[in-house]
C-alpha cells in the first residue's frame, strides 16, 4: 500500500506518465491473483492517470472485481474502519464516467443506478459529499448526451 500512496504521489503531483509506470510494475509485482485489497487500491488508483479511456475503463473493471472479491476481513485488517461495501458508490461512479465518455449509455446508466443505490453506505462528510454529487453530475451529463 505504501508502494501504491507514492504512486498516486506522482499522480497529484503531475507526473501522470510516471504514475503510469509505476501502478504497472506494482501490478506486476501484486498479479492478477494477488491481494484483492492491493489490486482494488491499485487499480482504481491507475485509472484516474490513464490517458486513453479504453485503459481507464480496464483498469476501473480491474478494481470493481477486486472489490467484488474483497471481504471486510481483509479490509479491516489493514484499517479497522474500512467497510467495503463504502468503496462501491466511487467505483461504480468512475465505471459510469468513464462509459458516458465513450458513449455507452446502458452501461453507463446500469453503473450509475449501482452507485446511486450504494451511496447510502458512505458517511455524511466531505467524500460521502464529494461522491454523491459526482453521481448527480455524472447522472445530468448522461441526460443530456454530454460525452465529453
Amino acid at each position: 500500500m505504501t508502494r501504491i500512496g507514492e504512486a498516486v504521489q506522482l499522480g497529484h503531483a503531475g507526473d501522470a506518465a510516471g504514475a503510469r509506470r509505476r501502478f504497472a510494475e506494482i501490478w506486476e509485482d501484486v498479479g492478477a491473483g494477488g491481494d484483492p485489497l492491493h489490486r482494488c487500491a491499485l487499480a482504481h488508483y491507475a485509472a484516474d492517470v490513464q490517458e486513453d479511456p479504453d485503459e481507464e475503463l480496464r483498469w476501473d473493471r480491474l478494481a470493481l472485481a477486486a472489490a467484488d472479491e474483497l471481504g471486510d476481513g481483509r479490509a479491516r485488517a489493514f484499517h479497522p474502519a474500512l467497510d467495503v461495501t463504502a468503496f462501491y458508490p466511487s467505483l461504480h461512479l468512475n465505471l459510469a464516467d468513464v462509459l458516458r465518455r465513450l458513449g455507452d449509455a446502458a452501461q453507463a446508466g446500469h453503473h450509475l443506478q449501482q452507485a446511486r443505490a450504494a451511496v447510502g453506505r458512505l458517511p455524511d462528510d466531505g467524500y460521502g459529499q464529494m461522491i454523491r454529487s459526482g453521481v448527480e453530475r455524472c447522472a445530468a451529463r448522461l441526460e443530456a448526451g454530454d460525452a465529453s
